[in-house]
């Protein structure tokens, strides 16, 4: 932030300047309102490392949450259960704000020469919710779990790529087929939470090293948390004594709900209204750009998807830049039908931008030879921000090129157990991974159980692999390009754009920082924030 800037946001700070006349000077400076906004927010938090304080019950108004959600961290594919076994449970290892890896339950992680042996060191005298202690079993057996296919986990895919695992006194060495220098990124996945005898009995019994356990547990309506005494990392999480997540899917009642102060955070402000929500006196908006892209999906082994013309078709026909610019205000950027951007280490920037065209998306319909038949897209608002709207959007300008698509909005509640990775063609969001390898191993490779586009290519597969093992960057680089290019021209994604997390934060929460690993402080704010007036 220039001086200037920042002499502007300290004016607001002392009431001289009102926000909206600090967007439209900071607009004549050549700062979008989106920018600005995150100024202010940043200039307003300051204090983020002022002394944590200790009590009260912070509350979360949270969309992303169903009837259906239960605690087995394998199944979480929204956001209020992800939320949920935040509080209770933990991984090995975590990626910070920076990108960096921190050690959590694990000690330290070292590697052969060839990163195909590692060896992780589990901390001692961590004791579970149920009072047993963490031993390097439980996350053999954690790991084990996981990698059965009959678990489902959203994690198989990453799991796939070990050949071995054992326990060796404190420490738990795997083994790779191929060597993979990234492979403590991916065991920071979420569905990786460490459980007593890695949850074999009962993976929803919500046991684990977290901060918190349950007090109450209402399945699309709400669910509260009670700090542990025994935590064993207390100086650093669970400083309320109390945390509730409320489900509140629509993004009205979410935004009603923290302007008057029913919870003190929401995720996913509707950018519509997230100018005027910044205005308000006591909330800010948060908002940080990153891996979360808000997508459209369709399964490639599924008529009429099978059709490459007709996927083709569809790319072309969308409009990203008014998706951008009408859906989110500013707060994110074009997609280029693959999960990767900027924000990524090894990103191709010279991979060509596809360009809106009815030209091109007429030409591709009809060469694809589809009868005419409506073309059944299926959304919900639970799907993204916005989602609807931007189905419809999608709708005319298909309907510009002589595509016949059709929208059908389903239900929030039983969206993501009744039609992602389950109807043909939908919207969905994805929240990103710190590493190429994660976010292509999660939902690209052949074997991933969270294969939403059916995308199941050997040659992808073969070159994930390649890069994995590939030690020189300037060559892992160019694999990742050329798997990057194969999905944007041949995949089920429809990735019109990359979004920005944008939250609202009551003044009245201290400790919030801008994580761009995902929503809500990547779901950490209930177990990292504190009340200021506990």
């Amino acid at each position: 932030m220039n001086q200037q800037l920042k002499n502007l946001t300290g004016k607001v700070a002392e009431g001289l300047m009102t926000r909206r006349e600090f967007v439209s000077r900071a607009a004549a400076l050549g700062v979008t309102a989106a920018a600005a906004q995150t100024m202010l927010a940043q200039s307003a938090r300051a204090d983020a490392h002022e002394t944590p304080k200790r009590g009260g019950t912070i509350k979360v108004g949270s969309s992303g949450g169903e009837s259906t959600n239960s605690h087995d961290p394998a199944l979480t594919a929204s956001e209020v259960p992800l939320n949920n076994i935040r509080h209770w449970g933990e991984t090995i290892v975590e990626v910070n704000e920076e990108g960096h890896l921190d050690y959590r339950l694990a000690e330290s992680g070292e590697a052969s020469s060839d990163a195909k042996t590692w060896v992780f060191k589990i901390k001692k005298g961590i004791p579970f919710s149920n009072g047993r202690e963490l031993k390097a079993e439980d996350v053999l057996k954690t790991y084990q779990r996981h990698s059965n296919e009959e678990s489902q986990s959203g994690a198989l895919g990453i799991m796939k790529g070990i050949s071995g695992m054992k326990v060796d006194g404190d420490n738990v060495v795997i083994e790779l087929e191929t060597g993979n220098a990234d492979l403590p990124y991916l065991l920071a996945d979420y569905h990786l939470m460490i459980q007593p005898d890695g949850g074999m009995e009962d993976p929803t019994a919500a046991i684990g090293t977290g901060p918190y356990t349950i007090e109450f547990d209402e399945p699309g309506v709400r669910h509260g948390y009670k700090r542990r005494e025994d935590y064993w990392d207390a100086e650093n999480r669970g400083f309320a004594e109390f945390s509730e997540v409320l489900v509140l899917n629509d993004a009205t009642a979410r935004t009603a709900a923290l302007q008057s102060g029913q919870v003190h955070l929401i995720n996913r402000v509707d950018p519509k209204v997230a100018s005027l929500l910044g205005r308000a006196p006591n909330l800010s908006v948060e908002s940080v750009s990153g891996r979360g892209h808000y997508v459209f999906i369709a399964h490639i082994d599924t008529a009429p998807f099978d059709n490459n013309d007709l996927r083709l078709a569809l790319k072309y026909a969308i409009n990203r830049e008014e998706m951008v610019d009408k859906i989110l205000r500013g707060y994110g950027s074009v997609g280029n039908d693959f999960p990767i951007n900027a924000a990524y280490p090894l990103f191709d920037e010279t991979i060509p931008q596809r360009e809106h065209s009815l030209e091109k998306a007429r030409e591709h319909y009809e060469k694809s030879g589809h009868d005419g038949s409506p073309i059944i897209l299926r959304v919900s608002d639970g799907a993204f921000s916005g989602a609807v709207d931007a189905a419809a959007l999608f709708l005319e300008s298909a309907k510009a090129a002589g595509i016949p698509l059709e929208i059908k909005r389903e239900p929030n509640d039983g969206y993501w157990s009744e039609v992602w990775n389950k109807q043909p063609f939908c919207a969905s969001y994805w929240g990103g991974r710190p590493v190429q390898d994660q976010m292509y191993t999660t939902a690209y490779l052949s074997t991933a159980d969270w294969n939403d586009t059916r995308w199941k290519r050997p040659e992808f597969d073969e070159m994930l692999l390649a890069a994995r093992a590939e030690l020189d960057e300037a060559k892992r680089k160019d694999i990742y390009s050329k798997m990057g290019q194969m999905l944007r021209d041949e995949g089920g994604l429809i990735l019109p754009m990359f979004n920005d997390f944008v939250h609202g934060v009551s003044n009245n929460i201290g400790g919030w920082i801008a994580d761009p690993n995902g929503e809500m402080m990547d779901n950490k704010a209930s177990i990292k924030c504190w009340l200021k007036d506990a």
